[in-house]
């Protein structure tokens, strides 16, 4: 039988990841997201006005009123965090993990070794295939609330990106 050992490990000397350089989204994809928010918007101005068609009697002119001052200011508080999202989130791939980091109020960063990378795909939006980028999602072994999804990376990058990660996988198996 082989001696057991369980000595402590000092964790100030474990290495940070703060310490990692991320890699921010590329600079197009802001637009992708600003024409998302356009488009629901669009969606949020244009329901009331065809429900008021139907339904006159619904509308009042306080409820106009409301809907007036509601939707404007939800809409910029939307496009604002929004664009704090966008300049927050990063990514960056070590030699044994992936990392992503998020956030508005709170920072989160997901650290994913390649060892429970299990698939991993590709995809790319009507809007975001305009701007020449893609979305790389990371399917891990953890279940759907560890897989990660890095939106806003050039075609080429993201393609490059998906290949290094099936080798990290095959060299797995």
């Amino acid at each position: 039988m082989e001696n057991f050992t369980n000595e402590t490990i000092d964790t100030r000397q474990l290495p940070k990841f703060e310490e990692v350089t991320f890699t921010n989204l590329h600079s197009k994809y802001i637009w992708v997201v600003l024409i998302n928010l356009a488009l629901f918007i669009g969606i949020l101005i244009l329901v009331p006005i065809f429900v008021s068609m139907f339904k006159p009697e619904l509308f009042s002119g306080r409820v106009w009123l409301i809907i007036g001052v509601v939707i404007p200011v939800f809409s910029v508080l939307l496009v604002a965090f929004s664009i704090i999202a966008f300049k927050k989130k990063g990514f960056a791939f070590r030699e044994h993990d992936v990392l992503f980091r998020y956030g508005i109020i709170a920072t989160n960063t997901i650290v994913i070794p390649y060892n429970r990378v299990q698939h991993v795909a590709l995809h790319e939006g009507l809007i975001s295939r305009y701007f020449g980028l893609a979305k790389i999602e990371i399917f891990t072994a953890g279940g759907s609330s560890s897989d990660i999804e890095i939106p806003g990376i050039e075609k080429e990058q993201a393609e490059n990106i998906k290949q290094l990660l099936m080798g990290k996988i095959q060299k797995q198996l």
